[in-house]
């Protein structure tokens, strides 16, 4: 069994290590050719603003990444692992005081 491991680990990491560039680059391409195809049929048409290139639109891309966010990243569910169940509920109270309009303490009285 050790050396099926072994045969395993010697044939993944260099293609990981040739195929981890090549799926970057394939990245950097389609991710700034969709936006500089998105930015010159939309905006040199309607604003006049100049046309970009590829990689003008991955560095849109990457600014869009960086001032918004996105790409995944979850839901914010994990922080309610690390309360107790009496913060938890504290918590969800204030949410539905702040977003419902009610809370608990408000229809208990």
């Amino acid at each position: 069994m050790g050396i099926k491991r072994f045969w395993k680990w010697r044939y993944i990491i260099p293609a990981a290590i040739v195929l981890a560039p090549v799926a970057l680059a394939i990245f950097v391409v389609v991710g700034g050719g969709v936006v500089m195809l998105l930015w010159n049929w939309l905006l040199p048409p309607l604003f006049e603003w100049p046309r970009i290139t590829v990689w003008q639109g991955f560095g849109l891309l990457v600014l869009c990444r960086i001032l918004f966010g996105g790409f995944g990243g979850g839901s914010g569910r994990h922080r309610s692992k690390h309360m107790t169940p009496e913060e938890r509920e504290q918590f969800r109270g204030r949410m539905r005081g702040r977003f419902c309009g009610t809370s608990r303490e408000t229809q208990a009285s």
